[in-house]
């Protein structure tokens, strides 16, 4: 035999960066350390995709030995903690580490698969068919061969995070019901650097409360806990930081009715199920036969337990067919006997296990660590109840990345040796059977316990592409066409690209931009158009393909003059049109003719507007299904930097949006209502007739101005006649100082728009701007700068714009807004750190209709987004409800015809839906105490 000697490619593990719209996300699968020993004691080489919100840097992972690499395309074996993004994945095998062959790569992460999750059918579908396709290995069913117990996961963390939130949300709450108690100073997870100083600081409350006591206002400090798994047991490891007595059951009445009970002790009772399921039947509890027979036990927590819990944390797991812990009808029982004891009992629920309308029904969705709370008030629950405030983080270890992290990847570094060694031929790990009873997908096929999944994905796939087919029978893909390549199209393009059976098309005159936006999307193509040119534009839209039995649509990001030449040739080649801009008189016009085509032409589907439609149109609806009017109605919405940019410039304000659009926002009339009186403000007075004080967040003062005519929404809201509400205001958010310094801006002539001027130097700018605006304006006062005083720092604000660099000069004469508008792009720009923020508000005041004389209610619903490093919190807003939307239609969901806007529940509610699972939803509050509505009564001038 010839000798011979070859060198082979080592194996090769990748540290996945998560999904970027995932921002809290910033756990990592493996410490520097495990990589470290990974690398000396295994020889492999380690990848790790560069990370700036990972809990360990690049620099950290680099001096442990591994790589820092911008795609992952070499890995064998890739790790991650959440699913990654579709167009994320390398589905092609790798050459082997031992032979001249190719091998298959392994995926392992937390699918959320394995119980046939609808939302991630797709990711499943991408590993199914061909046998060269990775193995996919989930960790959540990692276990012990003998106890059937998972052995990597993060439920012990996620326990000790759920209290640090529940008693920080409790907290909170405990304020509105007029009681400071110590545990205010309960630290936030995310804000401390470890657990060990989370623990130093609850540690230091408990001291407190033991030297101290808790409020006598809440009387005995009852901590309720249902579980008996890592998520309980973490539940317990952080109270033990506490002045602990545990007490049972049957010992809380006595407990909260004792006016001797010591108040410096928090009492802990933890129901196991035994304490609070009850057999129909009679009989004892048993965990076989509960099991066994679930239909078969009832809960009586309601009446045995919840009523005495200042504060509830749920620990316990639920699936369909077992009875709930606490179901709505129970709730109302429960805060019935809850008011009788007092101390606002029952009234604070952090429910870790976040099962939505699962072991408690009341718990209608999952929060988010942006807005970890809300108030949970079922429609059947009576009006002189209190709301429940709930906290049900379900991403809570993500909170503590650091602890969680170093527990995980111990956990996991025995499995992941086991399979290093596979690729290498040995098999005899002893981890080996446990990573194949972990297995759901390899080599393109269903595991054996996982073989009912087939029909799921299989009617996933059905549904996406069974109705459109080729000539030889082949199934082809869905064509979406997007006009545009602008700020806010990033956002849309990766939720499309997402879907592995759309085939996207950019056409934008900008390659450079559509080049970026590709990325690296194996389903996104681009082409370079001249919107000028009808026949190209015309033949785009013909080539998108049919879906279902409607045409494919154009999804349309242009500027808002393109939207109806885009819409000719949409109905003209029958193909559905979605935008984000306002309904124009030119698109209105096109409603009959898009009918009579069977064409959905849907507009007004960004944020505003957009959003504020979807939310609020939900919101009205089920208020007025509990027979409750809107007597005033008021939506505020702006986009602004985010409180900690520096330096925002003389307007308060940098551009994530056209700066053209919001300088010609500011010539607009308005038209509402404010205290049963109709507003009517000319676009010359709009900035001086603008609201001082816009309290829709707590933390950063605001002002505002009217935004266009208000009265046509009472329609569009189904609010009824609009002279019959007290109050409509629509209305666009911004820092105080704002309206003054544009209007300055406005007086001088930088807003102009009726003529032109030609510049040979910027410092001309000013100048010809006044000479303009005096000719075109003579009877209106002009101010002479050179005489002017400088008391609100206007001339400061104007040698601010001129100094330094500058953009370069119009090549022709433009009018003196378009000329500012390129000034302002340049110098209020966003610098790479720099982020912005989005806030969206409504206000609803309600008057039941059957009881007249009952008090008015109060009900908010709000949106506070900030950008990253990647997008903009603007284009995520804006373009994720366009995306949303479109892949409604595209799916064949949405059957209203003709110029629409988002107001039917076949797109609203999926948009709204759809927001809330990237992280972007509405939190909706109910019985705010101060109105924005008496704020503004209080500030409107010049109307």
């Amino acid at each position: 035999m010839k000798a011979f000697s070859r060198v082979l490619r080592p194996l090769t593990v990748g540290i996945r960066r998560e999904d970027p719209g995932r921002i809290w996300e910033r756990r990592a699968p493996l410490t520097p350390e495990a990589v470290q020993d990974l690398v000396a004691k295994q020889g492999v080489q380690v990848q790790v995709e560069s990370c700036d919100r990972r809990i360990f840097t690049d620099d950290e992972y680099l001096e442990a030995g591994a790589s820092v690499q911008k795609d992952l395309s070499a890995a064998h074996i890739l790790l991650g903690i959440k699913e990654p993004v579709l167009s994320s994945l390398y589905l092609s095998p790798v050459p082997s580490p031992n032979s001249s062959t190719d091998v298959t790569r392994t995926y392992m992460m937390f699918s959320h698969t394995a119980k046939g999750q609808a939302y991630n059918l797709p990711l499943l579908s991408c590993f199914l068919g061909d046998k060269q396709l990775p193995r996919l290995i989930d960790f959540e069913l990692l276990t012990d061969a003998v106890t059937g117990k998972r052995t990597v996961g993060f439920g012990w963390y996620a326990g000790v995070a759920g209290v640090f939130e529940a008693l920080s949300s409790m907290a909170h709450s405990h304020l509105e019901f007029g009681v400071a108690s110590p545990f205010l100073f309960t630290p936030r997870p995310h804000t401390q650097p470890s657990l060990d100083h989370l623990r130093e600081a609850l540690h230091a409350i408990g001291e407190r409360i033991a030297a101290e006591g808790t409020p006598k206002a809440l009387g005995p400090f009852v901590v309720g806990l249902t579980g008996t798994g890592n998520v309980a047991e973490g539940c317990l490891s952080a109270l033990s930081e506490l002045p602990i007595v545990k007490v049972a059951v049957k010992d809380l009445p006595t407990l909260v009715k004792d006016p001797e009970a010591n108040l410096r002790k928090i009492y802990l009772v933890h129901a196991l199920p035994s304490d609070y399921f009850t057999r129909l039947d009679g009989g004892k509890y048993t965990r076989d036969h509960y099991y066994a027979h679930p239909s078969q036990y009832s809960s009586n927590f309601a009446q045995t337990i919840a009523p005495y819990l200042t504060l509830f944390l749920n620990g316990a797991g639920w699936a369909p067919g077992y009875p709930r812990i606490m179901t709505n009808e129970q709730l109302a029982a429960s805060l019935t006997l809850a008011q009788e004891v007092g101390g606002a009992r029952f009234t604070n629920i952090g429910d870790i296990s976040c099962d939505p309308e699962g072991g408690l029904e009341f718990l209608t969705h999952a929060t988010t660590l942006s807005a970890p709370f809300f108030k949970a008030r079922p429609a059947s629950l009576p009006k002189h109840l209190p709301s429940v405030t709930m906290m049900a983080v379900d991403i809570l270890p993500s909170s503590i990345p650091l602890d969680a992290s170093r527990g995980f990847s111990r956990a996991l570094v025995p499995y992941l040796e086991s399979l290093i060694a596979s690729y290498t031929g040995d098999n005899s790990g002893d981890r080996i059977e446990a990573l194949n009873r972990a297995t759901i997908v390899n080599k393109g096929e269903l595991g054996s316990k996982h073989q009912w999944l087939q029909e799921r994905v299989d009617a996933w796939r059905a549904s996406t592409t069974k109705p459109t087919t080729s000539s030889h029978g082949n199934l082809k893909a869905k064509r979406v066409l997007m006009f545009g390549s602008g700020m806010v199209a990033g956002p849309a393009v990766d939720k499309l690209a997402e879907r592995s059976d759309v085939r996207l098309v950019i056409a934008s005159n900008s390659r450079l931009e559509m080049e970026k936006l590709r990325g690296n999307h194996y389903n996104v193509q681009y082409r370079e158009i001249d919107m000028g040119k009808h026949a190209d534009v015309s033949r785009l839209v013909e080539e998108s393909d049919v879906v279902i039995r409607y045409a494919c649509f154009a999804s349309s990001l242009l500027p808002a003059h393109f939207h109806p030449v885009v819409a000719e040739h949409c109905i003209q080649h029958k193909k559905h049109m979605i935008t984000a801009s306002y309904i124009s008189d030119s698109m209105k016009a096109l409603h009959f003719r898009a009918l009579e085509s069977d064409v959905l032409l849907l507009n007004e589907i960004g944020l505003d507007p957009g959003i504020d439609h979807c939310s609020a149109i939900s919101l009205i609806a089920r208020l007025q299904a509990q027979n409750k009017k809107v007597v005033s109605f008021i939506s505020f919405c702006g986009g602004l930097p985010a409180p900690n940019v520096e330096d925002m410039g003389p307007l308060k304000y940098k551009f994530s949006w056209s700066p053209r659009g919001v300088l010609t926002a500011a010539l607009n009339s308005a038209k509402f209502r404010l205290s049963s009186e109709e507003k009517n403000i000319s676009g010359a007075n709009l900035l001086r007739s603008y609201f001082p004080q816009v309290p829709v967040t707590a933390s950063v003062p605001l002002e505002g101005y009217a935004n266009r005519d208000s009265l046509p929404y009472a329609a569009t809201y189904h609010l009824g006649q609009a002279s019959k509400l007290r109050t409509l205001v629509r209305g666009t958010l911004r820092y105080p100082g704002y309206s003054e310094r544009l209007q300055f801006f406005k007086d001088i002539g930088l807003l102009e728009l009726n003529g032109t001027i030609a510049l040979n130097d910027w410092i001309d700018f000013i100048p010809l701007s006044q000479k303009l605006k005096r000719e075109l304006h003579p009877e209106e006062k002009h101010i002479n700068l050179q005489y002017a005083e400088d008391d609100a720092g206007h001339l400061e604000a104007l040698r601010w714009l001129l100094a330094g660099p500058t953009p370069p000069l119009p090549v022709k004469p433009v009018a003196p807004l378009d000329i500012f508008a390129v000034l302002l792009a340049y110098k209020l720009q966003y610098a790479p750190h720099e982020h912005d923020m989005v806030v969206l508000s409504h206000e609803f005041i309600t008057k039941s209709v059957s009881e007249p004389l009952a008090p008015e209610e109060v009900h908010t619903s709000s949106l506070v987004a900030y950008g990253d490093d990647k997008y903009s919190a603007m284009a995520r807003t804006v373009g994720l409800p366009v995306a949303l939307a479109a892949l409604e239609v595209l799916d064949g969901k949405v059957p209203v015809r003709g110029v629409v806007g988002p107001g039917d529940v076949s797109i609203r509610e999926p948009v709204l839906a759809g927001m809330e699972s990237v992280g972007l939803g509405m939190e909706e509050i109910s019985g705010a105490s101060e109105t924005v509505e008496k704020a503004l009564q209080l500030g409107i001038s010049d109307a």
